[in-house]
């Protein structure tokens, strides 16, 4: 992709202030999302993807600290921005889309109130102008005219969550950051939601940052993926590369594990957990649990580095040959 990246984050450490010491969720991790582009984080529970994310908007709170990094919007530097800055920057230039939508909404306000409040916060705006906006908006994300007036519980989870992407997208961002958007939603509600996802970056031209654990997910929207592990990066490269010649075994493991209808084949999960952040393994994290791990594994941390056009793996054994 040509053009100057819109977000790019360099070495990032965020963690998390514990009476033993500091949990490592995200652990140097570097990440370059272009204008337009879908940009999907992958991992199991527990890998840093969400607090990736509230660290790039800014949206940490403690016991969560950054404790290292750059993170880079436009060009601009957002960790010398104060709140203010933050404030006006977040809807007009990125904006989020929680995973729980029932939380994310005011349960006495309708949608419409909720909608024109996001608005109104940013821009100035007569209340036809707000209207017409609503009824824009709602359009967009595929909710009837009536769901304007009504209030969250009176809509189905699929119709919330869309009205929490109209809230996210009602100041024209560049950057969509949507955590898990589709979590504990049916099949059919999902393909709906990233419909609506992928129509709003055909016509808006917005870039989004798409996290799941669900790898169909990001088979159906994402152009590039990173896949996640304890806190690192274990692999980048476009969606269509990962899933068919997955590099690192943390991902070799994760794309066989997702079922096929044109195979019969048995599907073999991966034994034990993550590691425990606060205390992570010497070596690389993954070595524990790697089905192809050297005796060097469990001393030696691989970095990220380009072992293919456009991929990216960490990992001993395509250093080991290429040397």
């Amino acid at each position: 992709m040509s053009g100057e990246p819109l977000l790019q984050v360099r070495d990032l450490k965020a963690y998390y202030r514990t009476l033993k010491g500091p949990v490592r969720a995200v652990d140097g991790v570097d990440l370059t999302v272009m204008p337009g582009e879908v940009y999907g984080i992958a991992g199991e529970s527990g890998c840093g993807k969400s607090t990736l994310t509230k660290a790039v908007l800014q949206l940490l709170r403690a016991p969560g600290y950054i404790a290292g990094g750059t993170l880079s919007f436009q060009g601009q530097n957002l960790l010398e921005l104060g709140e203010d800055a933050l404030r006006r920057l977040r809807g007009s230039g990125m904006s989020y889309v929680p995973q729980s939508s029932m939380n994310a909404l005011n349960p006495v306000m309708r949608i419409a109130e909720q909608i024109g409040d996001a608005i109104l916060a940013h821009v100035s705006m007569s209340r036809p102008e707000v209207r017409r906006r609503c009824a824009e908006l709602l359009d967009l994300v595929g909710l009837p005219e009536r769901s304007a007036r009504m209030y969250p519980h009176e809509l189905s989870g699929g119709m919330r969550q869309r009205a929490v992407i109209a809230i996210s997208i009602a100041l024209g961002p560049r950057l969509i950051v949507a955590d898990e958007p589709t979590t504990a939603l049916d099949v059919v509600t999902q393909r709906g939601i990233l419909v609506a996802l992928g129509d709003i970056k055909a016509r808006l031209g917005a870039a989004i940052v798409l996290i799941s654990h669900d790898l169909a997910v990001h088979a159906e929207i994402v152009d590039r993926l990173m896949i996640m592990y304890a806190g690192k990066v274990a692999e980048v490269g476009t969606v269509l590369d990962v899933f068919e010649d997955p590099l690192h075994p943390y991902s070799k493991v994760l794309v066989a594990a997702i079922p096929s209808i044109e195979e019969r084949r048995e599907i073999s999960g991966l034994a034990g957990q993550p590691p425990n952040l606060l205390t992570p393994p010497k070596g690389c994290r993954f070595q524990p649990r790697c089905p192809r791990a050297t005796s060097r594994c469990a001393d030696y941390d691989p970095p990220l580095r380009e072992v293919k056009p456009g991929r990216f793996v960490a990992c001993v054994l395509y250093e080991e040959q290429s040397a």
